[in-house]
C-alpha cells in the first residue's frame, strides 16, 4: 500500500514553505517531514534539512518538487537517488505527468499539485492529478494536501493550466483587485491608509460572506444594488460590454498559456 508517512520537500521556498507551515499549523508532526534546500537558512524545529541529496537518509516515502520548474532539467538528475520507489508530488508549473514520469522514471507515482499561499492558513484550494496511483495511494495523497484547505482532483490533466491560473494564480489577481480599489478611493480624494484598511476589509467580509452564503456571487451582488442605488451606479461600470469578465478572460488566458510554455521549457 502506499503510503505518505514522511514527506521530503525538495526546494523549500515561497510554496513549499507555507504548505510546510500550513502543514504543522493543523498539528502535523515535524518529524513527518523533511526538507532538501541548499539555500534555506532554518527549518522549522523538528524537521529536519538537508544540504545535498547524499546527505539524505531515505526515510522519506513521497517527496514534493518545490523548485522553479525551469530548473527540471538541471536538477532531475542530481534527485534520481532520492526518488526510486517514491510518490513524486510535483509543485512545478506547466510541467506534465509525462514529463514528471520522464524526469523520475523510478518513481512510483507522479503527482501533479498546485495549492496557493493561502495554505499557509489552511485555506487553500489544492489541485490535484496523477498518474500510478490506486485507490488507496489516491486517498493516502488526497488527505495530506487537502489539510491544507480544500483538494479536488482534476481527473482532466488537461485542464490543469486553467484551474491553476483561476486557484493557483488567482489570489496575486485579488491581491492587485484589493490594491486597485484602495488606489481608485486614493485618487478620488481619500487618504492612503483609510483607503487600504477599507479596500482589504471589504474584501476580506465580502468574500467571507460568500463562502458562508447559500446564494451565489451574482446574486449577492444583485442583493447589495439596489435599484436605481449607487451599488448599481457602479456596477453598470463594471457590467458594461462585460468589460470584467473580458478582462479577467484575458488574464487567465495568459496565464494559462503561460503553463503551456513552461512545459516546453519557455
Amino acid at each position: 500500500m502506499l503510503r505518505m508517512n514522511h514527506l521530503l520537500i525538495i526546494g523549500c521556498g515561497n510554496m513549499g514553505g507555507a504548505m510546510l507551515a500550513g502543514w504543522l499549523a493543523a498539528g502535523e508532526a515535524p518529524a513527518r517531514f523533511s526538507v532538501l534546500d541548499p539555500a534555506l537558512p532554518e527549518a522549522p524545529e523538528g524537521v529536519a534539512l538537508y544540504r545535498e541529496a547524499a546527505e539524505v537518509p531515505g526515510s522519506h516515502d513521497a517527496v514534493l518538487l518545490g523548485f522553479k520548474p525551469q530548473q527540471l532539467a538541471a536538477l532531475g538528475p542530481g534527485l534520481q537517488e532520492v526518488t526510486p520507489g517514491r510518490t513524486v508530488c510535483s509543485l512545478l508549473a506547466g510541467i506534465t505527468l509525462a514529463q514528471l514520469a520522464a524526469a523520475f522514471p523510478h518513481g512510483n507515482a507522479h503527482v501533479r499539485v498546485m495549492p496557493n499561499l493561502a495554505a499557509r492558513i489552511n485555506k487553500s484550494p489544492v489541485i490535484l492529478a496523477e498518474a500510478g496511483l490506486g485507490a488507496a495511494g489516491r486517498d493516502a495523497v488526497f488527505a495530506l494536501f487537502d489539510t491544507l484547505g480544500s483538494a479536488v482532483w482534476l481527473e482532466d490533466e488537461a485542464q490543469f493550466d486553467l484551474v491553476t491560473a483561476l486557484a493557483g494564480s488567482g489570489p496575486g489577481f485579488v491581491y492587485r483587485f484589493i490594491d486597485a480599489l484602495a488606489g481608485a478611493a486614493i485618487d478620488l480624494g481619500c487618504d492612503e491608509a483609510t483607503a487600504a484598511k477599507l479596500a482589504l476589509a471589504t474584501v476580506e467580509g465580502a468574500a467571507a460572506l460568500a463562502a458562508a452564503s447559500d446564494a451565489s456571487p451574482a446574486t449577492l451582488a444583485d442583493r447589495v444594488a439596489s435599484p436605481g442605488g449607487m451599488t448599481r451606479e457602479g456596477l453598470n461600470v463594471l457590467d458594461a460590454d462585460n468589460a470584467l469578465r473580458r478582462l479577467l478572460a484575458d488574464t487567465l488566458r495568459a496565464t494559462r498559456d503561460k503553463g503551456a510554455a513552461l512545459s516546453q521549457g519557455s
